[in-house]
């Protein structure tokens, strides 16, 4: 989306302060649990600059970033990642490739999740896996209070990061709601399995906040 161009050169720092530290947390368990062997071949799709390929890379194995904001990308292909500028829905590479498909905050923004589910799983040899990263919704004593912080304390921190953080910050709040609405409960993990995933475990992180999925394909 070009609502993040903007963001590219201050992305991870400000990422790190505006989710209270916990993005680095879910991104490191999410990565760490997929048992990736050395020398495994991951596709990271809406690698932004590449915190997971970076992640991916300290374990020894081989990364291909993909997304669809250049300056986002350039920020990974300058560190090193191998990259292509495209879609999570039209990925320009082959069938059966990859051990691993990792990706974090992308189902909110494709018009098609399911359609772009199967596309990501398509690409993953046999047995290989899936990890993904997404906010969550907390629920009971801690919604009302994430209600408040997504609505007035990321648009106010928004303005003091400057570079389009405002717009980020008033837009995240309800691009989370509006996912966690169309998939409530254990949806998103039928949308994993109806993609020809198996093993599909859900994890909840930080009261709540954040999501953390993997899944395997047969």
């Amino acid at each position: 989306m070009e609502l993040f161009a903007p963001l590219a050169p201050g992305y991870e720092r400000w990422g790190a302060l505006l989710s209270l530290g916990q993005d680095a947390r879910w991104r490191a368990e999410m990565v760490a649990r997929l048992d990736l062997a050395p020398g495994s071949l991951v596709l990271d799709v809406a690698a932004g600059t590449g915190l997971i390929a970076r992640l991916v890379e300290a374990r020894g194995c081989r990364a291909v970033a993909i997304d669809q904001s250049g300056p986002m990308l350039r920020e990974a292909y300058r560190r090193g990642t191998p990259s292509i500028l495209a879609t999570a829905e039209a990925l320009p590479v082959a069938d059966d490739q990859f051990d691993a498909v990792t990706f974090s905050y992308l189902l909110r923004y494709v018009a098609d999740p399911l359609t772009c589910m199967r596309e990501l799983v398509g690409v993953l040899r046999p047995g290989g896996r899936v990890g993904m990263v997404e906010f969550g919704r907390p629920r009971g004593l801690w919604g009302p209070p994430w209600w408040l912080y997504t609505r007035i304390g990321l648009p106010a921190a928004g303005m003091v990061a400057g570079d389009g953080w405002r717009r980020v910050g008033s837009f995240l709040g309800p691009s989370i709601d509006d996912l966690h609405d169309r998939f409530p409960g254990d949806a998103l993990g039928a949308l994993w399995r109806d993609a020809g995933l198996v093993d599909v475990h859900i994890q909840r992180r930080s009261l709540g906040g954040g999501v953390l999925m993997w899944g395997r394909k047969p």
